[in-house]
């Protein structure tokens, strides 16, 4: 049986403010312990808890908000369009990928696919 729409809505949730405010371990701990991580889509996909605080670990160190644009859930999975703010000498740079993430019965996420490219990064 797949993770109710409202624990996979909690998750997305978490994830968007871990994402800004939250450490490495933190979101980490929303994966299944095999979990993939393509982000973004294209790049190399990083598998297993270590290779995935890896990824987030520079987050740690940015001053960072973000906030969740639109969110739809089908099946066990999710879609969703969020904003993230980086600020760093004096701008700031907006980032709003769209992701894809799969979730196991429990309500962990099995996969994550990030979707932007360097062209939707707007500096302002």
């Amino acid at each position: 049986m797949a993770a109710s729409p409202d624990r996979i809505r909690a998750v997305v949730d978490d994830y968007v403010r871990l994402v800004g405010t939250g450490t490495a371990d933190e979101i980490v701990a929303l994966y299944a312990e095999d979990a993939t991580v393509e982000d973004p889509v294209g790049t190399d996909v990083r598998r297993g808890h270590a290779a995935i605080g890896e990824f987030y670990a520079p987050l740690e160190s940015m001053e960072q908000e973000t906030r969740l644009l639109s969110l739809r859930i089908a099946g066990g999975e999710a879609v969703f369009h969020f904003e993230i703010v980086t600020r760093a000498d004096g701008a700031a740079f907006t980032l709003s990928p769209i992701d894809h993430m799969v979730f196991d019965d429990d309500g962990r996420v099995t996969a994550m696919r990030a979707f932007w490219g360097e062209g939707d990064l707007v500096v302002s």
